[in-house]
């Protein structure tokens, strides 16, 4: 698996951040690739994307979400990937936004782009355009605020 780890801080209240980046089907708006993705049920997710020019399709579970904290995932379906997204309270009004991200580079042209940082520097445009949305917005599209232990919704 490769790991990718970036960082950026926005200058919106760590609420606002932590709401906005529950709202997955968003997330075309700023992931480049990114085609669809549909919230299946609370802890389970589809994405399409296009990448390195192959069009991919994968499920995805939450298996930890804490509010204003962490949002953990695993594939279940199609590419392999984890990855963990965390929030971190910087002042009142900023908040740093952590992404970790690993992956099976499959194809050979994969492998190529993933020796030459492709798929970080996506990420890295990823974060920035998502700065960009919330800091515009000021405000959340929409907000879930329940919490996830082990895959299961918490009540």
């Amino acid at each position: 698996m490769e790991n990718v780890q970036k960082s950026i801080e926005v200058e919106v209240p760590i609420g606002v951040v932590y709401n906005q980046w529950t709202q997955f089907e968003e997330f075309p708006k700023f992931m480049q690739g990114v085609e669809e993705v549909r919230q299946l049920s609370p802890t389970r997710i589809y994405w399409r994307a296009e990448i390195f020019g192959q069009k991919k399709e994968w499920e995805a579970e939450i298996y930890e979400q804490l509010p204003d904290q962490r949002i953990s995932w695993r594939s279940t379906a199609g590419v392999p990937n984890t990855g963990s997204v965390q929030f971190e309270k910087v002042a009142e009004n900023r908040t740093r936004v952590r992404l970790s991200l690993s992956y099976e580079p499959e194809s050979a042209l994969e492998k190529v782009g993933d020796a030459l940082g492709i798929l970080s520097f996506r990420v890295r445009g990823d974060l920035e355009r998502f700065k960009e949305f919330i800091e515009k917005q000021g405000a959340e599209t929409g907000a879930w605020r329940g919490q996830v232990e082990h895959g299961h919704v918490e009540r």
